[in-house]
């Protein structure tokens, strides 16, 4: 923040806004303004579309990259680039060495009527409302880059907001971050009121007046619930620091699981009581057969024996199964109750613990009887992975994996680079690991809490998961070693389908294996995997709606896969 930027960059996706924004920016300050799309086209000598169609993306990547490096040669400039540039790291460094980076948001129905209109209006028509299902594919590549755009100094949501509106948003930001750049909080805490009614900063930079920014690793923000997840090592002893941030009450009750409570139990009680807290315990048996009905009762008659009013909050100190089932009391008892989640182990910190789904098991299925219920915040400290069991923490890789195939191809590669290091829990590539695993699920949870549409793309391998879990009674597989069979399972059908090349289905399975995941099974019967997948949360209509591949980071939902290449998969995966 002690750099006085020269250059405003205008970016997000198309739909957003970005060269009409800028263009009256750059009036407004009488600055130069440069559309790097217009560079591109003046570089290769014809249309864009014409590059794609002609040339192909990597082409048009590279000469987007010369375009980028020339309009940031000179100050004064306002840039607006292409949705896709700020994906790039080396466009990243060249625009932030000397640019004040601002991100343009917009929601997916908003992006897509948008652009409709433009095309309605004889503009050129965009590859993005080609296909079946436009707003779904709006939907997933925007998922896909979200992570880059919310690393940014500012963002604007514009979905209300005209051109000048935004514009002036804009230039305030510009203009405090400049006048306070040898101040670094007081610029962070300008640039936040800057957007505090329009939008939201980037990942390091104060948000909207929060006084929690630090250790942020990504906000979720549904319809119900907006709240912050924190990664970091050592951090549980900061936790009674943040819960008095986001609760007036000085009573918590902690569940945990009898593993995790005897490593962390005492430790998170004296540091809530030493903060002035009276603190409430209850611990449950390890293990997936805790998370049931009767467990769940147990707990009601704990807070109510008591007396836990509802503003007392609850705390899941623990992995999946404690959050999963923690939560779904907190969502349940006196018709809710604030809650924290605090998860210890891998998959927890990746996938559970953000999102708000919160259940018990039922005897013919995983997660059958549930809610969606926000915490106030997820707070993972990344120094309790060095306490797990080898198997669990290997389990955690599987959904860690998943991201890198369902959203982000890049993070799929980093992970292919750095699986040794991941595996040793060297802890900058783990806290990268969690971070951006992290903030994929945020950014999907975020357009659709309760997977009534892209949500789902996070089931990618899990009802083939959920089917031998529940065959086995929860006692065969942890829950990442089902994940990582299952999306074996999702890459072979989507092989079987068509839509999938063979090397990514090897490209994935050699990943597995590095993290030492398993990708086939033994000793269970088809028949009974077959019928648990059958009530599996994912049918509508009585069919399966399976999550498949494209590519890496292309996703494809299909109800409609032939049960016979169901029963071939299933029987190629199992090891008689």
């Amino acid at each position: 923040m002690n750099r006085q930027p020269g250059n405003i960059i205008i970016t997000g996706f198309s739909g957003t806004g970005k060269s009409l924004v800028a263009r009256e920016i750059a009036g407004q300050l009488r600055w130069d303004f440069i559309d790097t799309d217009n560079e591109i086209v003046s570089l290769a000598k014809k249309p864009i579309a014409e590059i794609f169609s002609s040339d192909g993306e990597k082409k048009f990547r590279k000469l987007e990259r010369e375009a980028v490096k020339r309009a940031s040669r000179q100050s004064h400039r306002v840039i607006a680039i292409g949705g896709g540039a700020i994906v790039d790291p080396q466009n990243r460094s060249q625009l932030a060495r000397n640019g004040f980076i601002v991100c343009l948001e917009a929601r997916p129905e908003t992006i897509y009527q948008r652009l409709f209109q433009e095309e309605s209006h004889g503009s050129e028509i965009r590859p993005l409302l080609e296909g079946d299902n436009p707003l779904e594919h709006i939907r997933q590549l925007k998922a896909r880059r979200q992570p880059y755009y919310d690393d940014v100094d500012l963002v604007i949501n514009t979905d209300d907001l005209g051109i000048d509106d935004v514009a002036k948003e804009v230039v305030k930001g510009w203009r405090l971050l400049r006048s306070a750049r040898n101040d670094k909080g007081k610029a962070r805490n300008d640039i936040g009121a800057a957007g505090n009614s329009r939008g939201k900063t980037g990942r390091d930079k104060a948000k909207a007046g929060n006084d929690v920014a630090e250790d942020v690793a990504c906000w979720v923000e549904t319809t119900t619930q907006r709240y912050p997840i924190f990664v970091g090592h050592g951090l549980l002893d900061r936790l009674a620091e943040k819960l008095k941030k986001v609760s007036s009450s000085r009573v918590a009750v902690v569940i945990s699981d009898g593993n995790v409570s005897r490593l962390y139990g005492d430790r998170v009680r004296e540091i809530l009581k030493a903060a002035g807290f009276a603190v409430n315990s209850f611990v449950v048996p390890p293990g997936e057969e805790s998370k049931s009905i009767n467990t769940a009762m147990d707990i009601y008659n704990f807070l109510i024996k008591k007396r836990v009013e509802r503003d007392d909050i609850l705390i899941a100190l623990g992995g999946g199964m404690i959050g999963d089932l923690a939560g779904f009391a907190a969502a349940t008892y006196l018709r809710g109750i604030p809650w924290v989640q605090v998860p210890t182990s891998l998959v927890a910190m990746v996938d559970a613990s953000i999102g708000g789904k919160v259940a018990v098991n039922h005897h013919e299925g995983k997660n059958l009887i549930g809610a969606f219920y926000q915490p106030n915040f997820v707070l993972a400290d990344t120094q309790t992975l060095a306490t797990l069991p080898k198997r669990e923490l290997t389990s955690g890789w599987a959904e860690v994996v998943k991201y890198g195939m369902i959203l982000d191809k890049e993070f799929f590669e980093f992970l292919e680079s750095n699986a040794g290091r991941l595996i040793k829990l060297e802890q900058d590539v783990v806290s990268k690991a969690i971070i951006r695993s992290a903030s994929l699920k945020a950014q999907v949870v975020s357009q659709d809490e309760k997977e009534r549409g892209q949500r789902i793309i996070l089931n990618y391998g899990h009802t083939i998961a959920h089917g031998l879990e529940a065959a086995t009674r929860y006692v065969g597989f942890l829950h990442g070693e089902a994940v990582a069979i299952g999306m074996m399972g999702a890459a072979k059908l989507s092989q079987k389908s068509g839509i999938l090349p063979t090397n990514v289905v090897k490209r994935q399975q050699s990943l597995l294996q590095k993290f030492g995941l398993p990708t086939s099974f033994s000793s269970t019967g088809l028949a009974e995997i077959a019928k648990a997948m059958e009530v599996d949360k994912k049918t509508r209509a009585k069919k399966i709606r399976w999550v498949l591949l494209e590519d890496i980071g292309k996703t494809a939902i299909r109800a409609n896969v032939p049960q016979q290449d169901v029963m071939a998969v299933l029987e190629e995966l199992s090891q008689r």
